[in-house]
């Protein structure tokens, strides 16, 4: 089954358990799609719905922050709902192990020596882990290798 119609049985089965806030989580969802998919006038596939729900997973984990810094429990418990329904349609995370393997093949690959590779092996290691591993973490863990280096 495509994702898109894994979120619309989603979304029906949501409707009829009356479960209100998983209904308006995936809604939310759905709205980005749709906006994607008229924004662009182009049929939206599996990849590029993962790719809405990571910026999705971003925006939330971005707002838990704030949340947790202005003491608001409330919206804290809110995003973190939304958060874990998202990551139900990504596909399995990788292991931390799998994804220094991949920065280093990435870096060998790349001959990378300084932070002036840093792009290049950065858009490597995206192209094999993107939607299974948190970019930011990613990132930093090549600025790491790299400064090393």
């Amino acid at each position: 089954m495509a994702l898109k119609e894994k979120i619309t049985v989603d979304m029906q089965d949501a409707m009829r358990s009356k479960d209100s806030e998983k209904l308006n989580a995936i809604r939310l969802l759905q709205s980005s799609i749709k906006q994607k998919e008229v924004d662009d006038r182009v049929e939206i596939d599996d990849t590029m719905i993962l790719n809405i729900i990571e910026k999705m997973l971003k925006q939330r984990r971005d707002s838990i922050e704030a949340f947790k810094k202005a003491n608001r429990n409330d919206l804290v418990a809110k995003e973190e709902f939304e958060v874990k329904l998202l990551q139900t349609y990504m596909p399995e995370p990788l292991s931390s192990e799998d994804v220094e393997k991949e920065i280093d093949s990435a870096i060998k690959a790349a001959d990378a020596k300084s932070m002036k590779d840093m792009g290049t092996v950065m858009s490597a290691v995206k192209l094999k882990v993107s939607g299974r591993a948190n970019m930011a973490e990613v990132s930093q863990k090549i600025k790491e290798k790299l400064t090393n280096a």
